[in-house]
């Protein structure tokens, strides 16, 4: 056990001054720093992330958030104008050299934008703050990527040719495999971005991928096409995910219809079901304004910017410290 902190005290200062940077940066382009709150009655219900439970015994059970998203989009249709958030969300599970189960997050939205727009905004905002910004990023669609770095057409491919595939490149399939992560699609295109394809992105400069595939939208548009794709993007840096944008979804339907099918997945699974959040679909259905937004991980920029092997070096107090 030790009482000392996880960062040094330079890596502290260093924190301290990018975070003025960064509300700097928004000052200057009119953005609204805003405070949303930390619990809610209902979370996220994406079967990839889990959330933390607190419970009162005055109020019941509430979520911590992993993400402001949905109180962030029901200021936005309240009429706030461009936001910006830095905060501390939660993440049960999720510890590691990248991964702090408690972390800071950067989200902003932006109305009017679209995700190019957006990746103008992340790169003015990396050159605005960062002491040695890096070189212009580099922009390419999802398929490309995942053509140029594993070999394999993600959009011409099924559960089980991706499995093959991922075999031939000597990744192992996890433990435990069940039927249902077998035979879907979805979960070898994330074995295949997290083992293979990502890695290898953003090594000389930051990397943009953008268009996924539609049913990895999330909360983002899809756009009609041959095939469809989610207008969604993902910053890499460093072969590591720095950000995860949308061209958010402000359709009340197709986002309720999302929700419960996640939702239902998160049941067969066996995992905590949180409720939905009816509040963030009141808001929708008030009219969400045409916006992009986006969450950046403020330990990894700060890990990635100083040069650090760990993001818990980055943390006054790691998770093993707090």
């Amino acid at each position: 056990m030790s009482w000392r902190p996880s960062a040094t005290l330079e890596t502290l200062q260093a924190r301290a001054a990018l975070v003025a940077r960064i509300r700097a940066y928004f000052a200057q382009q009119g953005v609204l720093e805003v405070d949303t709150p930390m619990l809610s009655v209902a979370g996220t219900v994406d079967p990839n992330i889990d959330s933390w439970a607190a419970d009162s015994a005055a109020y019941g059970r509430r979520w911590l958030h992993t993400s402001p998203e949905f109180p962030m989009k029901r200021l936005l249709a309240a009429g706030s104008g461009p936001i910006y958030q830095i905060c501390h969300v939660f993440r049960d599970g999720e510890r590691g050299r990248l991964h702090n189960p408690e972390f800071t997050l950067l989200e902003w939205y932006r109305p009017g934008f679209d995700p190019h727009r957006l990746m103008d905004d992340i790169e003015a905002l990396l050159a605005a703050t960062l002491p040695a910004p890096p070189a212009a990023a580099e922009r390419i669609c999802y398929r490309d990527a995942v053509r140029r770095e594993s070999g394999i057409d993600p959009f011409a491919t099924g559960a089980a040719s991706l499995r093959r595939g991922l075999a031939d490149l000597g990744v192992r399939e996890p433990a435990g495999l069940s039927a249902a992560q077998a035979a879907d699609t979805d979960f070898w295109l994330d074995l295949l971005m997290g083992e293979v394809v990502g890695p290898r992105l953003g090594r000389e400069r930051p990397c943009f991928i953008y268009d996924y595939p539609a049913s990895q939208a999330a909360l983002a548009r899809i756009r009609d096409g041959g095939p469809p794709v989610a207008e969604r993007f993902e910053l890499y840096w460093q072969g590591i995910e720095l950000a995860n944008g949308f061209h958010e979804l402000g359709d009340p339907a197709v986002q309720r219809r999302r929700f419960e099918a996640d939702r239902s997945r998160r049941l067969a699974r066996g995992q905590p079901t949180p409720p939905l959040d009816q509040k963030l679909l009141a808001a929708l259905e008030a009219g969400l304004p045409d916006c992009a937004g986006v969450a950046l991980g403020l330990d990894r920029l700060l890990m990635l910017s100083l040069g650090l092997p760990t993001v818990a070096e980055t943390l006054a107090f790691s998770f093993d410290r707090a």
